[in-house]
């Protein structure tokens, strides 16, 4: 059960079906009892083509900064040029990558699930914590285009 009032990137009760399935294969990632899967289990080919509206992030510092490690191509597509390896703090944070920062910086200190909904630009996005190293080191993201 989510709060929507513990945060502005709280996933909601119901969201857009590419991301419940994207959320359904980060969960089945988990090992054991763990809450959080481990980074290095993450294929994005498994996502078929939900891949193209995939990115990795690789969490580094205190304070974090964010690195593209892998941006799907219709993501890139929606940036309008190559973006892999950038950091956020490198790039102008448009569509498909505004508050995206904020909302990373959020999965990592919350280490759970977070959702952004754009209305303006007619876009959702969710970003899943990943593990490794004793800490979030990684964030699997997904992009999904809204119709209405």
């Amino acid at each position: 059960m989510t709060d929507s009032s513990a945060s502005p990137f709280s996933v909601p009760a119901r969201i857009e079906a590419s991301h419940d399935r994207v959320r359904a294969y980060w969960a089945g990632l988990r090992r054991g009892e763990n809450a959080i899967p481990f980074w290095d289990d993450v294929k994005l080919a498994s996502l078929d083509k939900l891949a193209d509206d995939a990115m990795l992030l690789d969490v580094f510092g205190n304070p974090a900064r964010f690195r593209l490690a892998i941006v799907g191509k219709n993501i890139e597509a929606a940036y309008g040029r190559p973006i892999d390896g950038k950091f956020l703090d490198e790039l102008d944070l448009r569509p498909p990558f505004d508050k995206l920062a904020a909302q990373c910086r959020t999965a990592v200190e919350r280490r759970t699930p977070t959702y952004f909904h754009s209305e303006a630009y007619r876009y959702s996005r969710l970003v899943l914590p990943l593990w490794g190293e004793g800490r979030v080191s990684m964030l699997l993201a997904a992009v999904v285009a809204n119709s209405s």
